[in-house]
């Protein structure tokens, strides 16, 4: 078994040294702007995800789109359906914690 430093290892993502992993460097930075516009982005790129899913799935039933393609596409989409509705949870449990406050 090799065993290979915890540092070196960070070292070398963060350098974008590991080969099928992006670098540090390649990651977006956070979102600026104000809340609505950044919840407004995310809802935008939400709907695009599931539109892309449902247009490789029907290139996919018409032999347009590979197997491969359409897996990709619909795993996609059930992520994003899964991460909104995490957040949407999260929104509504925040709303629900703020109304049970004493004033």
């Amino acid at each position: 078994m090799v065993v290979v430093p915890l540092s070196g290892v960070a070292n070398a993502y963060a350098a974008g040294k590991m080969p099928g992993i992006a670098g540090a460097g390649d990651v977006a930075a956070p979102a600026q702007g104000s809340f609505p516009e950044i919840i407004g982005k995310a809802v935008k790129d939400a709907i695009a995800t599931m539109r892309n899913g449902e247009q490789v799935a029907a290139a996919g039933l018409q032999g347009k789109a590979s197997a491969q393609d359409v897996v990709q596409a619909t795993l996609s989409a059930e992520l994003t359906v899964q991460a909104v509705t995490t957040v949407r949870d999260k929104l509504v449990n925040a709303y629900l914690d703020i109304m049970r406050m004493p004033i």
